[in-house]
């Protein structure tokens, strides 16, 4: 082969691999936890999966921390196409989605087998995909265990949070749930909450036990009331401009990457969490409560059949989650 042959072959090569550069595309994604949560990590796995399985052609960059904006404002950034992927729960999606206040009903889920049977099933699908034509579509949900109240005072009984300030999401579930329990319930932005616990702004909040260490609201509210009203998921989502705009072989990886990722999660999940509680009560010196369940769930259940009566789209879902527990 003479040098000129072999100079063309090396310059062909060249042009194939700008080619393929030129081709690779990086999806931005942006949620606001800190790069030690298990819910970064989980989205770093799946990072992780979806370039090798498009051989590098496809990369997700996460921004932490709220770096792009809150989850509120990245919700509309993701809409209008201007950001690609975000992270944000199904309680705050409810006010996007209708089908996603099915999720946030409390008691709705029997069980964490139950809970996490419904969002890798069918019906979970169908929730992720109804959002299309409102800007965006779910790839994937991360669990978040249950959701108990905290504050500076115990919490044994709906009675005990009679006119207490509680901090919710901007969730008409949890704000009627709130409502039902006699206390008032209170939108602050997550990033706020501390010091609206320490300032006294709210009296208490609720969330999972990770809250206590990660966001270190162990610090300023020292009784968890194990009463586990909510099962809620983190949900990541994409742009539908951006999804459009991805290759068929691209979107196959990035649900695989996202799928594989649900069960990463839930098992780092686990474990994680309870090292969070082991912390919270050694460190922090939080005190966790054991409640009798019945009260609160005689309380809020009717919540059920309001929803149902709203919807025709989340009465079918309630129909279809309670079914799947029997």
């Amino acid at each position: 082969m003479s040098k000129y042959v072999k100079l063309a072959a090396v310059l062909a090569a060249g042009v194939v691999a700008l080619g393929s550069a030129a081709s690779a595309k990086t999806l931005r994604l942006n949620h606001n936890n800190p790069e030690d949560h298990p819910l970064h990590k989980s989205m770093e796995f799946m990072a992780e999966r979806v370039e090798d399985l498009t051989g590098g052609d496809l990369k997700i960059r996460i921004y932490a921390n709220a770096q792009l904006g809150t989850q509120r404002e990245s919700m509309e950034l993701m809409q209008n196409g201007a950001l690609d992927m975000a992270r944000s729960n199904a309680s705050e999606l409810e006010a996007f989605e209708e089908s996603y206040g099915a999720l946030n009903l409390p008691y709705i889920f029997v069980n964490a087998d139950h809970y996490y049977d419904v969002l890798s099933g069918d019906i979970g699908a169908d929730i992720l995909a109804a959002s299309e034509d409102k800007g965006f579509i779910g790839v994937a949900y991360y669990i978040e265990g249950a959701r108990s109240f905290y504050a500076n005072k115990p919490i044994h009984s709906p009675a005990d949070l009679a006119g207490m300030k509680i901090r919710v999401q901007p969730s008409p579930s949890a704000i009627r749930m709130v409502e039902l329990l006699g206390a008032n319930p209170t939108p602050i932005a997550w990033g706020e909450l501390y010091s609206a616990l320490q300032q006294g702004v709210v009296d208490g909040a609720e969330n999972n036990p990770m809250a206590l260490t990660s966001a270190r609201h162990g610090e300023v509210s020292k009784f968890y009331s194990d009463d586990g009203h909510t099962m809620i998921p983190s949900v990541v989502m994409i742009s539908s401009k951006t999804w459009g705009e991805l290759s068929d072989a691209h979107k196959e990886a990035l649900r695989t990457a996202a799928r594989e990722s649900m069960d990463f999660h839930r098992e780092q999940w686990d474990a994680m969490s309870a090292a969070a509680v082991e912390t919270a009560k050694s460190e922090l010196g939080v005190e966790f409560i054991e409640v009798e369940k019945g009260p609160f769930i005689e309380a809020v259940l009717p919540m059920h059949e309001e929803a149902a009566q709203k919807s025709p789209v989340v009465a079918d879902l309630i129909k279809r989650i309670k079914a799947a527990a029997e």
